[in-house]
């Protein structure tokens, strides 16, 4: 993603950078997209998830497009499970694993904006804009697609800025999961698992923010980030049990 600079705008950007993949790939990515939805499919269904929302929360959480939302990047499968079905706009980067994350989305309702801090940033928030625009959610895994965990990228608070909607974040903790040995601990969670879905207040970005300004929203979106994780996992515990926090 882009700097958050007051002189910075989003600007055209080449949308080119498809990948082609080899037979191989292929097969790999259909069945990797095929088992993940599945297994999404039949998991899902036996989670139990509470919710809790901060004071001045958009009311309906999620579902309140158009809206800004980041969360990360561990718990994409228990959110994309939980927000399935809501043509929501999701950034995933160009890489072979972007590929597979954004094929199974796309079979639970999202629209994949292809890009990512690395790779297509400018374009993918041009994209995002426009999603926006169509009346439509736009989310962030904001600390990939390769890390480092728990560090959030400032494209959201770019976006803000020029669409003058408000960030929102997220995190879903999940008390009984796999967790991958993986750079971001990619939680998946186990059948009949309780799962805190956990929202913030909204962030509100001026649209005549200076440099200074935009630093700091940017250090506060990093901040709720992190509550979000801490409270959900909070919560999970006071209903019993541990979640699926391990040492940092």
């Amino acid at each position: 993603m882009v700097a958050p600079s007051a002189q910075t705008e989003i600007k055209s950007e080449s949308a080119s950078g498809a990948r082609s993949f080899s037979l191989r790939q292929r097969f790999q990515l259909w069945l990797i997209t095929w088992a993940g939805y599945l297994f999404l499919r039949l998991i899902g269904p036996t989670l139990r998830f509470t919710v809790v929302r901060e004071p001045g929360c958009l009311s309906d959480g999620w579902y309140a497009p158009p809206s800004i939302w980041c969360f990360w990047h561990r718990c994409v499968i228990p959110a994309g499970y939980r927000f399935r079905g809501n043509n929501a706009a999701v950034m995933i980067s160009r890489s072979f694993d972007g590929e597979y994350i954004a094929r199974i989305l796309s079979r639970l309702g999202f629209r994949p904006v292809r890009g990512s801090s690395s790779r297509g940033a400018v374009g993918a928030l041009i994209g995002m804009r426009q999603e926006l625009e169509l009346g439509h959610l736009a989310a962030f895994t904001i600390d990939g697609p390769r890390g480092p965990i728990y560090v959030a990228k400032p494209g959201p608070i770019l976006l803000a800025k020029k669409t003058g909607h408000s960030v929102n974040c997220l995190y879903i903790a999940v008390q009984r999961a796999w967790i991958l040995n993986s750079w971001d601990r990619m939680i998946i969670p186990k059948p009949f698992s309780r799962a805190c879905a956990y929202f913030s207040s909204p962030i509100h970005v001026p649209a005549d923010a200076t440099d200074e300004q935009m630093s700091a929203l940017h250090q506060q979106m990093q901040e709720t980030l992190e509550r979000c994780r801490v409270e959900a996992e909070g919560t999970l515990g006071k209903i019993g049990g541990s979640s699926d926090r391990k040492p940092d």
